[in-house]
């Protein structure tokens, strides 16, 4: 009788730590990479990460903790990565096994900055994971409501259907939902995109832009999200699905959301760097931003993204928000 796979997660934020939880209710056993020696030593004192999620306990002898990442990458099969994209590239310089034969999950919302590579291209290219030992973890599903055990949505994207079903099973639980899908690629854009229309949503309030105003840069950010992935990746999908618009509404208006609190404090007149300083997490659509706009110029240049270069001329060349946006507005329908 074949073994059961061991699952293992890499990186220690909320989303990591949300994840640990999602599988600790199907598995006797989850590896855990984390980076900090801090955080490892006070989850084996205290049950909890220190950092995010502190409301969550763990049982200790479900956890393999390590602050080695080849250690947790030889003990696992499937390996789910959740380290922001800024310093995933720098994190996984570090390994030095042979995770080929792995499977490979991205939980990781954003563009490899170095390489330009969505994460799963990353792994296939540097790695020489096949396609089908890939897949992608998208929402709608903010990690502070996994913690209060509200009830979530996933969708698991891989070109192999059973590892899919198999994945998403691990995740499941009363208070979690999952789905399948082979759009791969789609939904990792959107992941990404997601974040930066989110900013877009927090500037706009910042600025005191309202409810209605929202909507309408709502429903624009899906409709620019669907000609940007379908630009990049053509296939049969509906944009109105959960991994899609149910994650970008989520991220645009949920109070939970990082990237729109970070938005708001650039509309209220905060720079970047101070914005970041205050809030002490990582805002990935600010490194996605970066992303998509080079994408933009080098693959998309007859697609219309007004969103993304607004939010691009505010965060990269310090534009003046309230001006950007109100141009932004007379491009808006």
């Amino acid at each position: 009788m074949q073994s059961p796979l061991k699952y293992a997660v890499f990186g220690a934020g909320s989303w990591a730590t949300a994840i640990v939880k999602m599988l600790c209710e199907n598995l006797d056993e989850v590896g855990w990479y984390m980076r900090s020696v801090y955080t490892k030593e006070h989850l084996l004192k205290e049950q909890h990460n220190p950092n995010y999620l502190s409301s969550v306990e763990f049982h200790l002898e479900q956890l393999k903790l390590s602050n080695d990442i080849n250690e947790t990458a030889t003990y696992a099969d499937v390996l789910i990565f959740v380290i922001p994209s800024a310093f995933i590239f720098s994190e996984l310089k570090k390994l030095n096994v042979d995770i080929s034969n792995k499977i490979v999950v991205s939980a990781v919302k954003g563009i490899i900055p170095e390489t330009g590579l969505l994460v799963g291209e990353h792994f296939h290219e540097t790695y020489h994971i096949p396609f089908e030992n890939i897949a992608v973890i998208a929402g709608p599903c903010h990690a502070e409501e996994v913690a209060l055990e509200r009830l979530s949505y996933l969708t698991i994207s891989c070109a192999d259907a059973d590892k899919a079903r198999a994945i998403a099973k691990n995740l499941s639980s009363d208070y979690i939902k999952t789905k399948i899908s082979d759009d791969i690629i789609g939904v990792e854009y959107a992941v990404m995109l997601k974040n930066i229309y989110a900013i877009a949503a927090g500037i706009a309030h910042g600025l005191g832009y309202g409810d209605n105003f929202q909507s309408v840069l709502m429903s624009n950010s899906i409709r620019e999200m669907k000609r940007f992935i379908k630009k990049m990746h053509r296939m049969k999908r509906n944009i109105n699905n959960s991994a899609y618009l149910g994650d970008l509404l989520v991220t645009g208006y949920s109070t939970f959301s990082r990237n729109r609190m970070f938005g708001n404090m650039i509309g209220k007149g905060y720079t970047v760097k101070s914005a970041m300083m205050e809030m002490n997490m990582v805002a990935e659509g600010y490194y996605a931003t970066k992303s998509a706009q080079l994408l933009n110029e080098k693959n998309l240049k007859k697609t219309q993204l007004p969103i993304i270069n607004a939010v691009y001329a505010i965060l990269y060349e310090n534009k003046n928000p309230k001006k950007i946006f109100k141009k932004l507005t007379e491009k808006l329908d």
